[in-house]
């Protein structure tokens, strides 16, 4: 990779980051950038994002429970959305040709068909990067959004089989047997221990399962995917995710990079990727009705809606895949791949205001809310709780265990993850599920009992966007949380959270403390 590639790089998404945008969005500006000064892409960009993609994928899989794929939000909205938006997108589409507006009019039939199908996907990569930097894949939104990406990339295999003509080898059954060494797989991953050997082993796996689905003829990424989830249930899941996170943002750049090396645009092929952009509140909309009518709390569908609310990658690869095959004229993939930018900086910025946008329009949007509610949404409300953790990592059982010894069943244990609940049930501690990062939930809540929250999750974001809905649901009472880092430290303060202890200074002090009761015993 060119030095030039690195220093753009670093710059747009430097520029991005100081106006409050992802840097990624810097990244695909960088590309365009360099492929108009006459830089062109050359195989170790597009090796890089590919290595980016699957790692994604992977560190996707590492967190998802097959549990949250077969429910019927999940598969009933992908499939549906994908149906009516085919239909509806084509209309648009013919309505444009049939007016004679700029490159729409040399689409045939089944061009346009191509076209619709292509601008039906929600892209992974965006939505994903954006969860990540708002701290939301764990919220509800966050999984469903996952869930719906993970069932259109399995429409995606279904059509790189049929226009391709490759079908999966015989062989493909084989896989099957990766369960009967299941076993001896987690054995394996265990007696990696904590070093080094954590990220190379999360790279062998991803990579592997990659070029074995490949070697099949099937879609690499979706290996990827599988292998993750495969892992998930291993203990070390959350730790090969961790160590590979780095890995997977530095190699994304090269995919976002790569979108801008695509061909330089025309004046008119500007245009019709703008207005082709046009149509995403279309496919706002088609996600929030459906998801309304399939029962989702209001503030679910409306974020989820959102996030969903983009063009995909797998459009770019649907269009390039046709435009070889004498489907498609070549302008389109160059539309395609501006549309597709577009849509990712659309999110971006839109979704900052997501929250503030609901709330305003709140009054309005609950009136189509259906009274009928999932399972999921349906909360089971502790009593007599004046102190919840929120979060019950590590961090959280350590401090849910030091109150329980003092104030006894007065303190609970809040979780997004609802195995996770029972299983500490289960273990005898008084836990709850429910997302900490939504306002609905709050409200749910008698907050005038609830004397002191415990804020025991990783990520600051996680942190902020928990203290943040606190607040608009009016809660006024005390407020404690953990940081790693100084600056991280003075943010929360300045929130009004009234304590907030550095995670590895309060350590380092519990440390001295005990070791120094050796030497008081001692004398």
């Amino acid at each position: 990779m060119e030095f030039i590639w690195i220093l753009v790089a670093f710059l747009f998404g430097l520029a991005a980051k100081i106006v409050s945008l992802p840097p990624s969005i810097g990244y695909l500006v960088a590309g365009f950038a360099l492929h108009f000064l006459g830089y062109q892409a050359d195989t170790s960009l597009t090796t890089l994002a590919d290595l980016g993609i699957t790692l994604m994928l992977f560190t996707i899989g590492l967190k998802l429970n097959i549990k949250d794929l077969i429910k019927a939000e999940v598969w009933q909205g992908a499939i549906f959305h994908s149906g009516i938006w085919v239909l509806l997108s084509l209309i648009v589409l013919k309505i444009f040709a049939f007016i004679s507006l700029f490159y729409f009019d040399l689409l045939t039939d089944s061009a346009a068909l191509i076209m619709a199908f292509a601008l039906s996907f929600s892209s992974t990569v965006c939505v994903v990067k954006l969860m990540e930097d708002h701290g939301e894949l764990r919220t509800r939104h966050g999984k469903l959004s996952i869930g719906i990406l993970v069932m259109q990339d399995i429409v995606a295999v279904i059509f790189l089989v049929v226009a391709t003509g490759k079908m999966p080898s015989v062989w493909a059954f084989a896989l099957l047997l990766a369960f009967v060494f299941k076993p001896l797989i987690y054995r394996i991953v265990t007696s990696v221990g904590h070093g080094e050997l954590i990220p190379l082993t999360g790279i062998f796996l991803a990579l592997g399962a990659y070029e074995l689905f490949y070697l099949l003829q099937i879609k690499g990424d979706l290996g990827a995917l599988l292998a993750g989830m495969f892992l998930a249930g291993h203990p070390k899941a959350s730790e090969i995710n961790k160590s590979l996170l780095n890995f997977k943002d530095l190699f994304l750049i090269g995919f976002f990079l790569l979108i801008g090396f695509t061909a330089l645009p025309t004046l008119e092929m500007l245009t019709v990727a703008l207005i082709i952009t046009l149509l995403l509140p279309l496919k706002f909309a088609l996600f929030f009705a459906l998801f309304c009518w399939l029962k989702l709390k209001v503030r679910t569908a409306f974020l989820t809606a959102i996030i969903l609310c983009n063009f995909s990658e797998f459009g770019l690869i649907v269009a390039s895949i046709s435009v070889e095959s004498g489907w498609l004229a070549k302008e389109w993939l160059v539309i395609l791949a501006l549309a597709v930018s577009m849509s990712f900086i659309i999110t971006n910025v839109v979704y900052r205001f997501a929250e503030s946008m609901f709330n305003r329009n709140k009054p309005t949007l609950v009136t189509l809310e259906r009274r009928t509610r999932l399972n999921e949404d349906v909360f089971e409300l502790p009593e007599n709780a004046p102190i919840v953790i929120v979060g019950m990592g590590r961090v959280g059982m350590g401090a849910y265990d030091a109150l329980a010894s003092q104030v006894g069943n007065k303190v609970w244990g809040l979780d997004a993850e609802g195995s996770k609940v029972d299983w500490l049930k289960s273990q005898n501690v008084q836990a709850f599920y429910g997302d900490g990062e939504s306002r609905d939930f709050w409200e749910t809540m008698d907050l005038s009992k609830l004397e002191l929250v415990l804020i025991a999750v990783p990520a600051v974001k996680d942190t902020i966007n928990i203290t943040n809905q606190l607040r608009s649901a009016n809660y006024t009472g005390q407020i404690a949380a953990i940081a790693r880092f100084d600056d991280e430290r003075a943010i929360l303060e300045s929130l009004g959270i009234n304590k907030v202890f550095n995670f590895y200074h309060e350590a380092g002090v519990g440390f001295a403390d005990e070791s120094l009761s050796l030497l008081n015993a001692k004398a």
